[in-house]
């Protein structure tokens, strides 16, 4: 998927919405906020030019 190079790195799919993470927290504040709620957690946003 070419973004390794920003990892940790989450991608949710159909949105191809990329994360970066640092710890157990963002990752569940992402599972909550964007998997059962569909909001976006735009402070772990992994920036587009990142990675590739």
């Amino acid at each position: 998927m070419d973004r390794c190079a920003a990892g940790p790195v989450a991608v949710v799919y159909p949105e191809a919405v990329w994360y970066s993470y640092v710890d157990l927290a963002d990752i569940d504040e992402i599972v909550e906020s964007h998997l059962k709620n569909g909001r976006i957690v735009e402070r772990l946003l992994t920036p587009p030019h990142l990675g590739r």
